[in-house]
């Protein structure tokens, strides 16, 4: 036994400042000598005294180790005699047999709609995770009012447990689906009741649901080309043939979509600010994209990603306010407006939709948990919503302002193209600039660019890229366009 103890012993190691406890460490150490065969079975363990003197930690914390594997049943404890490695354990070990090279075995075999869509997915390894010139997708998390958020977070978490810790309602917190509507219809004029909002996982999780509810895998789903890459993700997800449909100064262009495929079921825009490129849908053809969803007995699906921060005096019409058919079902979240990680969204849908989706929700659909659907409620009630957004629209617009007036300075080859809300704008490159060099070259030196080719499903002919504004400050902004400036890729 004195060689089995020392072996122990001797080859367990604590780390005091590691995220797992030490009682925890202590456990996973011995679950791993009994498993790889230090141990076999009959062998007694070290006294918990001697390990507890051995390890330097308190006899408790050996204790709650030996008494998990005791659970376990890799060990058997026997009252005046110790503790030792269970006999049942070494019998289900092959006997005599060499250590073999751990093999990964074959991979699990995934379903036909998931292995035909992961070929097509668009690539989204450049989510952001620090803010940075010229990150597109991040928003001014400098800015946030985390004093209010807090004191709000505190008084739900101190709350009635069964209001935080419960599954509740299905589609969403009551009080956050009115708070939505009243937003909406102050903000967009757009005339709803809570009843018609479904509260999703972000806005992905949106788009996956309405596809699964709406749309037979196969069915043919219009896509702005270029446009957003993680609504393809979803759609394709969900066995959709994507459509890429060309988009010019007034949106989508409805005329292309014809041509390549008149019969269609879903449509996917970005009206009010199109991902990527910025241009707001034209009245003339958004009452065409609704006629052609009419007579195609189609559906659209308006992704108002950012719409809250507009520069004009007033916000840009909603394609859902245009909609006499029902035939839009508009999909916001909160990633742009307060932070990315709430992956909190939602969607509204016509009223002759609602019993569907309800149905939906009631059975398998779940989304974020029930307190920070009231914590997102009071901030919405309260006010400290509106005013983070009043505040942040000014602070956008300045951010667009140093961007704008720094890219100046840029070579000829670069055009920065103007944008009436969001916070990021597209730049076109003269035709012999590479557009993949520039985005390398500036990413060894921080800054990250996106190009325009990383948006789009087939080929556009666009040459650009994609600045960010939102989360960086102006002085940082205009660090990062010195930086692109100088690249050898202009010279």
């Amino acid at each position: 036994m004195k060689h089995s103890a020392g072996a122990l012993l001797f080859s367990i190691k604590l780390d005091r400042e590691a995220r797992k406890g030490v009682g925890v460490q202590l456990y996973m150490a011995l679950r791993d000598i009994i498993l790889s065969g230090g141990l076999r079975a009959g062998d007694r363990l070290p006294a918990t005294r001697i390990l507890a003197r051995e390890l330097g930690v308190s006899r408790t914390t050996v204790i709650d180790a030996l008494d998990r594997l005791v659970v376990e049943g890799m060990l058997v404890s026997r009252v005046g005699a110790g503790t030792f490695v269970s006999d049942a354990l070494e019998a289900q070990r092959p006997v005599n047999e060499e250590p073999r090279p751990v093999e990964s075995g074959r991979k699990p075999r995934l379903s036909y709609t998931i292995t035909h869509a992961a070929s097509s997915y668009a690539r989204r390894t450049w989510l952001p995770h620090e803010a940075r010139a010229f990150i597109t997708a991040l928003p001014a998390l400098d800015a946030f009012p985390m004093t209010h958020w807090a004191r709000l977070s505190a008084r739900h978490l101190r709350g009635s447990p069964s209001a935080v810790m419960g599954y509740g309602e299905p589609k969403g917190l009551r009080a956050l689906r009115r708070a939505i509507a009243t937003h909406l219809s102050a903000l967009k004029g757009i005339r709803c009741n809570e009843e018609q909002i479904f509260i999703t996982c972000g806005a992905q999780q949106g788009f996956a649901l309405i596809a699964r509810l709406l749309m037979n895998p196969g069915e043919k789903v219009w896509m702005e080309n270029p446009g957003a890459s993680g609504a393809r993700n979803a759609f394709l997800a969900e066995g959709a043939e994507l459509v890429p449909v060309d988009v010019d100064e007034e949106g989508m262009v409805v005329g292309d979509g014809l041509s390549k495929s008149p019969h269609f079921r879903l449509a996917f825009v970005t009206p009010t600010h199109q991902q990527p490129l910025g241009h707001v849908m034209s009245l003339a053809r958004r009452f065409e994209l609704l006629r052609a969803a009419d007579e195609a007995q189609a559906l659209i699906i308006e992704d108002d990603y950012d719409g809250e921060f507009y520069y004009g005096s007033a916000p840009q019409p909603t394609l859902y306010s245009t909609d006499t058919t029902g035939r839009v079902l508009y999909v916001g979240t909160f990633s742009k407006s307060l932070f990315p990680s709430l992956r909190l969204g939602f969607i509204l849908v016509p009223e002759r939709m609602v019993d569907a989706f309800d149905q939906t929700f009631s059975a398998w659909a779940s989304g974020p948990s029930t307190a920070t659907q009231a914590i997102v409620a009071d901030f919405m009630d309260e006010g400290y919503f509106a005013t983070h957004i009043r505040l942040m629209r000014r602070l956008y617009k300045a951010r667009y302002e140093a961007l704008k007036d720094a890219a100046k300075t840029l070579p000829e080859t670069v055009r920065l193209d103007d944008t009436a809300s969001g916070f990021h704008a597209a730049a076109y490159l003269s035709p012999e600039i590479d557009a993949q060099e520039v985005v390398a070259q500036a990413a060894k030196k921080g800054v990250i660019l996106a190009p325009l080719s990383r948006y789009c499903l087939a080929p556009t002919g666009l040459n650009g890229l994609v600045f960010g504004f939102g989360s960086a400050p102006p002085e940082e902004l205009r660090q990062g366009v010195e930086v692109v400036r100088d690249l050898p890729a202009f010279r």
